[in-house]
């Protein structure tokens, strides 16, 4: 195999161009394999094969820098940089991050895991570049849905403008801005993408000199050639009047094309914009079928392409029904999602209620706000989002739901530790920021019926913003229904007093029943809303000798700090505190149960630090 020669960019730069179809074919295959053991982003990066045996063949990452977006189309670029051998690890505790991560290698130019910022990092890298007279190139390659972020426009604006020398390449899977049709695009794509067409371009400026658009002839023949250009390829003018000079379409599956392309993109020394239309899910036919499920898919059978385990309800399914359900009873329910319908479980609802579904595409600042505009009006709009994506709509929560008081409800998925996609996407910080938003409700449903009930009171009961947060996959033995309560308590105990809210407490009852067993009796109480806390719920708890609380967020501003001072404020302070949260460090990559054991906050790990805290005592 060609491909177990390849063990950095040096190797790939020796092979012949015969040899590039063979090893693409072989990286394609190694792809299915490897993912098919591990889960993870399939897809994408099978759409991206040729184009990132392109850049690596052109360009020398451990000193050009390539600024990935979003992130999950780079496995392809770890194989290449001699990280094949680890791919049996990916996504695991301890193993090959699935994102770009400089500790990992030289090669990785910086951390990606959320959407449309590629441009603007790579404007400043470009910056830095110039300001410190170093020579290396800077590329940003954005695709498969960043482009619909507001972001990438900011930094594309802004890096036209600027005349730095920066390659942006657009890898248009169907899932950015629109193909383009007919022969004439066709035509001028392979007459624009020919080495003489850049030499003599270049010939051509030269003759003007420095600055050729000084030279009345030189701007007339520009303004005639634009004007021409723009009636018979209107595609490119976008990028054209923010400064880039346009190349492409080009077929991103025609390896020796991009080569060249790249290599003129390079030479002329400006702002290039890269146009590279590929198939998302290429050489894979499962995954060119349904390209977003196999997007980031889980363990699966390569032969059948059939996930392993799946079918399961989850908290996003039951969410989705619910949803559908409610607004089959009023009218004014309608859903927002920011290109995740699967994965926020909102699919029954798009086809039970098409009318009131929208899909904003990788925007959630602006899915925000469109849901306070329908509030405004009288609808009751339901933004379901995961946690980690919201962050990037806090300035709209603040100021156009929180201000206004309105009536918009967040389904927030992913809440707490997700699992093997890592710091970029774990849900650890909606609680401590919803929290601190004046006016919102912040719901904690523990299992599915909870869910249902808790939607019904965020929908019909509740006035102002309302959060419901919930984690990825299903419940656990906890199965009753307590959403009736603020503060449940679920088990008496007078030694110490255990409390969380959600998923996680079916933990402190598996800590109480450890501690029983060690003659430690544990009460166990609930908080079935976190936001807002009060008096009401200080004295649902009441004064207790010892109190844990156990949360999967960071510790500043927690749930445990914020619940302390409000039974300080009571007069009753709990004889000791201990707060198991996890603290100020960003958690990896790995299964939740693996991380949850690694920071103690599981059941053994809460009741081994009931009794160290207790041993202390003595």
């Amino acid at each position: 195999m060609i491909l177990e020669k390849v063990n950095s960019p040096e190797d790939l730069k020796k092979l012949s161009r015969s040899e590039l179809p063979q090893l693409c074919e072989e990286l394609r295959a190694f792809l299915v394999q490897s993912v098919s053991q591990t889960g993870g982003h399939l897809a994408s990066n099978l759409g991206a094969v040729e184009l990132t045996v392109a850049i690596h063949r052109v360009f020398d990452t451990t000193k050009d820098r390539l600024v990935f977006d979003v992130g999950h189309q780079c496995y392809v670029h770890k194989a290449l940089t001699g990280r094949r051998e680890l791919f049996s690890t990916l996504r695991q505790l301890d193993g090959l991050s699935g994102f770009p991560k400089p500790y990992e290698s030289v090669h990785d130019a910086f951390i990606a895991g959320h959407a449309s910022n590629s441009v603007s990092v790579a404007l400043g890298m470009a910056r830095a570049r110039t300001l410190r007279q170093e020579p290396y190139s800077v590329l940003a390659l954005i695709g498969d849905g960043a482009l619909t972020g507001g972001l990438a426009y900011e930094g594309l604006n802004n890096a036209g403008a600027s005349g730095e020398p920066l390659i942006v390449i657009l890898n248009d899977n169907g899932m950015s801005i629109s193909p383009n049709v007919g022969a004439m695009p066709s035509h001028l794509s392979r007459l624009r993408s020919k080495p003489a067409y850049y030499h003599f371009k270049k010939w051509y400026r030269g003759l003007f000199g420095k600055r050729p658009m000084e030279n009345r002839i030189y701007r007339f023949n520009h303004k005639l050639k634009s004007s021409l250009k723009k009636a018979l390829w209107p595609g490119s003018t976008l990028f054209e009047d923010m400064g880039f000079t346009y190349l492409g379409p080009i077929d991103g599956h025609d390896l020796p094309r991009l080569c060249d392309v790249l290599e003129w993109a390079r030479e002329l020394g400006s702002p290039v914009l890269v146009h590279v239309n590929t198939v998302k899910g290429k050489g894979y036919p499962f995954a060119e079928q349904n390209p977003d499920k196999f997007h980031g898919i889980g363990p699966f059978d390569p032969e059948t392409g059939l996930v392993r385990g799946g079918g399961k309800e989850t908290f996003s399914s039951v969410f989705g029904k619910t949803l559908t359900d409610c607004a089959s009873e009023d009218s004014r329910v309608c859903a927002i999602t920011a290109a995740m319908a699967g994965g926020t479980g909102l699919t029954p609802f798009a086809k039970a209620h098409p009318e009131r579904f929208f899909d904003v595409a990788i925007a959630e600042g602006h899915g925000v706000s469109m849901a306070a505009g329908l509030a405004a009006q009288g609808m009751i709009p339901v933004f379901a989002v995961y946690s980690t994506f919201l962050q990037r709509g806090y300035d709209q929560l603040i100021h156009d739901v929180s201000l206004e008081h309105l009536h918009v409800v967040l389904g927030v998925d992913r809440a707490g530790l997700v699992g093997a996609d890592g710091e970029t996407h774990h849900g650890c910080f909606d609680v401590l920021f919803l929290s601190q938003i004046p006016g919102f409700t912040v719901l904690c449903p523990s299992n599915f019926a909870e869910l249902r009930h808790m939607l019904r009171q965020a929908l019909f009961e509740i006035e102002g913003p309302v959060a419901l947060r919930y984690p990825r996959g299903g419940e656990g033995n906890f199965r009753d229904d307590t959403a009736g309560e603020t503060v449940a308590w679920l088990r008496q105990g007078e030694d110490v007093t255990l409390l969380s809210y959600g998923i996680l407490i079916n933990h402190l009852l598996e800590a109480a029943e450890l501690l029983e067993q060690k003659g430690i009796h544990a009460g166990v109480v609930k908080l079935n809303r976190v936001s807002p806390l009060g008096p009401e719920e200080a004295a649902a708890i009441g004064h207790v000798k010892r109190l844990l609380v156990l949360e999967d967020s960071f510790g500043a501003g927690c749930v445990g700090q914020r619940l302390a001072a409000i039974l300080m404020e009571a007069g009753l302070v709990p004889d000791h505190l201990i707060l198991k949260n996890l603290g100020k460090t960003y958690t990896p990559e790995g299964t939740v149960a693996q991380l949850e054991e690694r920071f103690g906050l599981d059941g053994a790990g809460v009741a081994a630090a009931v009794e160290e805290a207790m041993a202390h005592e003595q």
